[in-house]
Formats: structure tokens, C-alpha cells, sequence
């Protein structure tokens, strides 16, 4: 079993690892650490599964960084996707850290921070080719290519050596804003020599070359030319490149747009204001202009390109938006694929949309969508440009980033120098060799609402019973002292079965509880988790056998005696969660390659 890590990390050493993204999709956050001073490369958030109920978002496990402390010196973003920034506002109302970030990061930070009340935020701009020197580090921004403006990878320099973390990325030769990913200075970084090379692994499976984004752009135009109602565009909120596409597309053809959705409405305002987003003259108007045009002069851009429930479109969807509805002959465009998980959500809002009498254009070979993420070959060209000594695939599922070690072996990095990390674990850099130096506590907070940590494991395996059995509540008063059943018991049933219809099975959990009470009573037994375990199985084991099904079951006994009234309920010696929504496993192995 791997140690936990100790100490700090020397003038001679250089720490790496990771609390987030390893060997999953999202919640991306690394941090390197030199002569026991820590920066860290972004904080992000990642969505729930479907069985993950009532969870809103969840986050990296940042205990690690709140015990260090002071010696968090500095946080890195490589871009404003909400993977890599969503977890910020949290982290900085544990800790104050200075936030180097673009322009446009550092914009849509802003109402996340207000919205969560972090104060004294110290936001710093960075810009490509010019170095930060944090401490015994010097940092060093160059541009990438992504779905998003800005979009940055780092250069990290310390006296072990230089190390490149990639971010997000892929080579566009044709980019929206015209700028192109950095070349000449990923080259110059080789030439003085890289010691590790920390690459995005997203798109490994992928052969060949990621498309540009200028094609969706031509896509779109053909889309606007050839229909004639209303048309309804989804996307990422944060996907500026694609947001300009739109507009440039609807004013091509005469088209007014309109936004709607929160967070859709917020990046255009604060990308418009920076000087990201180009908005064409007399294009953009607001929903109420918006609907008293004609239908073949409307776009409307929206958010709900994930499905998700409370989003604009999947409301319009359902008929349940007040500001619009669909309209036969409506076209609605999904430019965006499912993040893996949402695959169900996007499916329901597209089959309400059918419903509704709309044309709806969403498969991933319509070409209203590319990836932001480099497929195989640029992957090979960015390891070929940079030709690292040691390499760390990170940010992608497991088998993304076993393929991307398979391709670094390809281009000649031996196998001995490539290492998978789980999130947790800690390589340690010299100028020669690397090797596992243990692990932090990693894993994963879920946010419910407005509680942070308060949804554990225990609480989530309750939800799934609850949506998979339902519950039922059993009450029943009792004088102990004296052996009798003075009032009950009464059962009642949420989400199991309907009394009404199911009188016969409630009544006889009715018999069952009173027989195994006056059983346990008149053999004496007045111990509580006794007379509670034994009236739970009692009716678990009559319910499973006539239902196959396993609801939920607390009994609640009210005790009468000379001493008053006292309630008895399942929940007085239920078991705890061990930690504020931690989830077991979490290991923080290191794998090295095998041949």
C-alpha cells in the first residue's frame, strides 16, 4: 500500500499530482510543488451521474491544499471551461490565493465569486510569452488552441527543470480569433530541454486530426440559408468561438438573434465587454423584440445543450417557458456533443422537442460540432515538438490515457518514463529520475444546494434506495414495563405501494410488527437496537417476500411509561458517514507502463 506523502519538497525535488482529472472527465486540478512552495494549475468542477440524486455538482477534494495553507502560493487557469474553473469560488473561501488567469477568465470569475460572497479576490492577467516568478517558480503562459478564446497551456521552470503542462488543447491551423497555437515556443522550450510533459487525453482514441472550428461556422450558414422558420441554437455557454459562428451566420442571412439562459446571457455580456466576442451590427436584440419578429428573421441562442433539467431549452422542451415555446417548423441545433453522463438527459430534451413539432439537428455527423480536444496525431506532434524526458498523460478516463501513453511509446519515449497517476498520487522530479513519492487525500465533495460535503456516501446509497424502493414509515406506541401495544402500529408507505390498493400487504405488515413486539416483549428484551432490528426485518423479509422489493424501513416506537413519553426511531444509532463527502477507494496508486 502506498505511504501517505511526507515531508516537503526540496531544492532538488519537484513534486507533481494531482487531486482532480486523472482517469475521469472533469474536476481537473494539478499542483507542482518546489523547495516546499506549491502553484497550482486550475480548480474544476465535474457534473453528477444520473444516479447520483439530488447532487448539483462535484468537486475535488481540496483538503490537501487547505492544510498546507501558506505554502499555496498561486493558482494557474488554463481557460474558463467550468472543468477547470468551477471549483475556484471554493477554494478561495478556505484560502486566499492570487489567481493568474486571461482576461476573460478572470471576467467570468467574477460573478461567481460575488454569487458566493468571496471577497478580497486578488485576480492577476497573464499573457503568452510573458513569465510570472511565484516564489522559486517561473511560470510561463503559451497559447493553445481550444473551444474557448485564451486558452493557454504553462511552462513551469524551477532549478529540477522545466515542466509543460498542455491544458486543453488541439492545433487549429484555421482558429475563429486567428491566432494559432504557439509553435515556435513549444520548439524553443525543447531546445533548452523539457523534463516532463503533462498532456491532455481527452481525445487518445481518436485517429487522425480534430476538424476546425471554422467548419461548424460553414455549417451553420448553410443551416440559416435552407430553413425558414424559427431557428434555436445549444451550445456550451463558455464556447465563445462558437457564439460569434452564430452570430455571424444569422447576420449572413438577415437573422436577428436573441439570448436566453443565464449563463448564456452572462458569457455573451462579459466576452462582448472584454473584446472576445465581435457582435455584428443590429443582430443582437432582446427576447422581447426578438418575438415580435417574423419567424424566418429569429435565432434564438440558448443554453441546455446538456439536457439539463432546469436549462432554457430543456424547458421550452416540456412547455413550461414563459419567455417562448416551439412552433411547427421550428429548427432547433445541438452544437455540442453529450459529456459523457448526460447521454440520457439530451435524449429525453430532443425526443420532447420532436414532440413539440420541431426539426431537431443533433447528431454528432451533422456537423454542427467539433471537439476543442487534439486527436492522435497532434497528440504525436505535440510530443514530437516538445520531446519531453518523462511523460504524464492526464485529463481523460482511464483508457484515454493508457491509449496516450501508447502513442508516446510510439513516437519513442521509453516506457519506463511514462507513468499513469491516479488522482492522489505524487511523483517526485529530480534532474534524472522520477519516482512515486506517495499520495495526498484525494476524491470527490458533492455540492447539494447550498451545502458543501454535507452528501456522502451513506446519504447517496439512502437516495438510491428511496428512488429504486421507496420508504415506509412504521409507528407504534408501547408501554415496555408492562409488554402492551397501547396504540398502532401504523404503517405508511411513500413510493413502495399505494395503501389504498394495497390494503392486504399493509395490514399484514401491521400483524407482523405486533406479533414480533409482543415476542420481544414478553421474552423480556428491552434493548432498542434489538427491538429495532428485529421490527425492520420483520417487515423487510414480508415485503421482499410478497414484493421482491426492499423499501426503506424506520420504525418509530413511542415508549409510555411512568417516566413520560419517549421516541424511539431508526435514525437515534443509524451509521454515520465518516467524512464530509468522501468516497472510499480513492487510492492515489502510480501505475508505471507495462510492455
Amino acid at each position: 500500500m502506498e505511504e501517505t506523502l511526507k515531508g516537503r519538497a526540496s531544492r532538488g525535488t519537484m513534486r507533481v499530482g494531482f487531486l482532480g482529472g486523472q482517469g475521469e472527465i472533469g474536476k481537473n486540478c494539478c499542483f507542482i510543488e518546489h523547495d516546499g512552495q506549491i502553484i497550482l494549475i486550475d480548480c474544476g468542477m465535474t457534473f453528477p451521474d444520473e444516479d447520483f440524486f439530488g447532487v448539483d455538482i462535484i468537486l475535488p477534494d481540496l483538503t490537501f491544499l487547505t492544510q498546507r495553507g501558506k505554502d499555496v502560493k498561486a493558482l494557474f487557469i488554463t481557460h474558463g471551461h467550468e472543468d477547470h474553473i468551477g471549483a475556484v469560488p471554493y477554494l478561495l473561501r478556505e484560502m486566499k490565493v492570487p489567481v493568474y488567469a486571461s482576461p476573460l477568465v478572470l471576467g467570468m470569475l467574477q460573478p461567481k465569486l460575488e454569487e458566493m460572497k468571496v471577497r478580497n479576490f486578488e485576480g492577476k492577467k497573464v499573457e503568452p510569452g510573458r513569465s510570472v516568478t511565484v516564489g522559486p517558480f517561473e511560470v510561463t503562459p503559451f497559447r493553445v488552441n481550444h473551444s474557448i478564446p485564451d486558452s493557454f497551456g504553462f511552462a513551469v521552470k524551477t532549478a529540477v527543470g522545466t515542466m509543460i503542462h498542455t491544458g486543453d488543447f488541439k492545433f487549429d491551423q484555421t482558429p475563429i480569433d486567428g491566432k494559432m497555437a504557439d509553435y515556435q515556443a513549444l520548439g524553443e522550450y525543447a531546445e533548452r530541454g523539457v523534463l516532463a510533459l503533462l498532456m491532455d487525453s481527452t481525445n487518445a482514441e481518436r485517429v487522425g486530426y480534430t476538424a476546425s472550428e471554422r467548419v461548424v461556422g460553414q455549417r451553420l450558414r448553410e443551416i440559416f440559408w435552407n430553413r425558414t422558420g424559427r431557428i434555436l441554437v445549444t451550445t456550451f455557454a463558455s464556447n465563445v468561438h462558437r457564439i460569434q459562428q452564430v452570430l455571424d451566420a444569422a447576420r449572413s442571412v438577415g437573422r436577428k438573434v436573441g439570448v436566453t439562459g443565464r449563463s448564456m446571457s452572462d458569457t455573451v455580456e462579459i466576452a462582448a465587454r472584454l473584446g472576445y466576442l465581435r457582435l455584428p451590427p443590429d443582430t443582437l436584440v432582446e427576447m422581447d423584440e426578438l418575438n415580435r419578429l417574423p419567424s424566418e428573421r429569429v435565432v434564438l441562442l440558448t443554453t441546455g445543450s446538456q439536457g439539463e433539467p432546469m436549462s432554457a431549452l430543456a424547458r421550452i422542451a416540456a412547455g413550461d417557458y414563459r419567455r417562448t415555446e416551439i412552433k411547427p417548423g421550428d429548427t432547433v441545433v445541438f452544437a455540442a456533443t453529450p459529456v459523457p453522463g448526460n447521454e440520457t438527459l439530451v435524449a429525453r430534451t430532443v425526443d420532447l422537442l420532436f414532440r413539440q413539432g420541431a426539426d431537431v439537428i443533433y447528431e454528432a455527423s451533422s456537423g454542427v460540432h467539433v471537439s476543442g480536444h487534439a486527436s492522435q496525431e497532434e497528440l504525436k506532434l505535440m510530443m514530437n515538438i516538445v520531446r519531453p524526458k518523462f511523460f504524464v498523460p492526464m485529463h481523460g478516463e482511464w483508457r484515454h490515457m493508457v491509449r496516450n501513453s501508447q502513442l508516446a511509446r510510439d513516437v519513442g519515449i521509453p516506457k519506463e518514463n511514462i507513468y499513469l497517476v491516479e488522482n492522489g498520487a505524487v511523483l517526485e522530479f529530480t534532474r534524472d529520475r522520477v519516482r512515486p513519492a506517495g499520495k495526498v487525500h484525494s476524491g470527490q465533495i458533492m455540492i447539494d444546494g447550498l451545502g458543501v460535503g454535507d452528501v456522502g456516501d451513506i446519504v447517496l446509497r439512502d437516495r438510491r434506495q428511496l428512488a429504486q424502493d421507496g420508504i415506509v414509515l412504521i409507528s407504534v406506541a408501547v408501554n415496555p414495563a408492562a409488554g402492551e401495544i397501547l396504540s398502532g402500529p401504523e404503517v405508511i408507505s411513500r413510493g413502495f405501494v399505494y395503501a389504498r390498493e394495497s390494503e392486504e400487504l399493509i395490514d399484514e405488515a401491521k400483524e407482523r410488527v405486533r406479533e414480533t413486539l409482543l415476542a420481544l416483549y414478553a421474552g423480556g428484551s428491552r434493548e432498542w437496537p434489538k427491538v429495532k432490528s428485529r421490527v425492520r426485518q420483520a417487515v423487510s423479509n414480508l415485503f421482499n417476500d410478497r414484493t421482491r422489493r426492499r423499501p426503506m424501513i424506520i420504525p418509530v416506537i413511542l415508549e409510555v411509561g411512568p417516566g413520560g413519553t419517549r421516541v424511539r426511531e431508526a435514525s437515534e444509532d443509524y451509521p454515520q458517514d465518516e467524512g464530509p463527502g468522501e468516497v472510499p477507494g480513492k487510492t492515489g496508486k502510480v501505475r508505471p507502463i507495462e510492455g
